[in-house]
């Protein structure tokens, strides 16, 4: 009976709205003509310092800078992340670790004036929110993700959009917090390295990592996916194990299903079709319970 208590109280309490603030990153690497492209969202709550912080990083969304702006710094909006979590870090270890009001404003105000001239923190705005993480999602929808015509039957799915489902799945089943989002990987790989891995969890001595994989649009993505697993399972101090969740089921008669299929066999990559995740997921829990 204690143990429904709790979860009825947990349930509610994530339930609850807290009045948070976001401000808008945005690009603008010519000030005189004014001209700027929104790519980032940071989310934050004020009083317990909770943050939460999403910038570009799919091919699309880079490309579309460029078409915005042909001479755009993508070196530069690769590091961003980094460099803004990193900043994040000592402000932290600075504080003691602590998250309050006036630890986020000292943050804030600081980054207004010391962020390049084309990369700008738009006005704080107010919003309420139950969830970080959904809310976060909405607003980079709205802000900042490439506007969408209305879509048609069997279109491609983007790893954002794969990305969005599986957040929901996770959530759903109630594995949210006990994961990490977003696992650099340059730990494993090479300093510099920019691409992150979606989801890691940890079980009994293992690490687990999940990834998005849009076959439809970009199966050489398998190979840069199937690369970087073998790096970290060759300095992984734990043992690994990875799962790759594609945009479509994997047919054996499909020349570039067949090469994506063996790139990520061998690396060890178990795929998992999108339409089949919400099972892997549940049982994915009964190992982690």
């Amino acid at each position: 009976m204690d143990e429904i208590s709790a979860a009825r109280q947990s349930a509610e309490t994530e339930n609850v709205e807290r009045t948070c603030a976001y401000r808008i990153l945005r690009y603008t690497p010519n000030l005189v003509r004014d001209e700027w492209v929104n790519i980032g969202v940071l989310l934050f709550d004020p009083v317990s310092g909770e943050r939460r912080l999403r910038l570009i990083e799919e091919a699309e969304e880079y490309r579309r800078v460029r078409r915005l702006h042909p001479g755009a710094d993508e070196l530069l909006l690769r590091a961003l992340r980094d460099d803004l979590e990193d900043r994040f870090q000592s402000a932290a270890a600075l504080g003691n670790g602590g998250g309050s009001s006036s630890n986020w404003l000292q943050v804030l105000a600081k980054w207004d004036e010391t962020l390049s001239n084309t990369l700008q923190l738009a006005p704080q705005k107010g919003v309420f929110a139950a969830d970080l993480d959904a809310e976060l999602e909405r607003l980079y929808a709205d802000h900042v993700a490439p506007q969408r015509t209305g879509g048609r039957v069997g279109a491609p799915r983007t790893r954002a959009a794969m990305r969005a489902y599986c957040s929901q799945v996770f959530r759903q089943a109630r594995l949210w917090d006990r994961l990490e989002k977003s696992v650099r990987v340059e730990e494993f790989t090479f300093p510099g390295d920019p691409m992150r891995i979606d989801y890691s969890y940890r079980r009994n001595g293992t690490r687990g990592f999940v990834h998005t994989l849009s076959v439809t649009r970009s199966p050489n993505d398998s190979k840069v996916l199937a690369y970087t697993a073998k790096h970290i399972t060759a300095k992984s101090s734990l043992k690994t194990e990875f799962a790759a969740v594609t945009d479509v089921p994997l047919d054996a008669g499909d020349s570039r299903h067949h090469f994506v299929r063996d790139a990520l066999r061998e690396a060890g990559i178990e795929p998992v079709p999108l339409e089949g995740f919400a099972v892997w997921v549940a049982k994915l829990k009964s190992l982690l319970q």
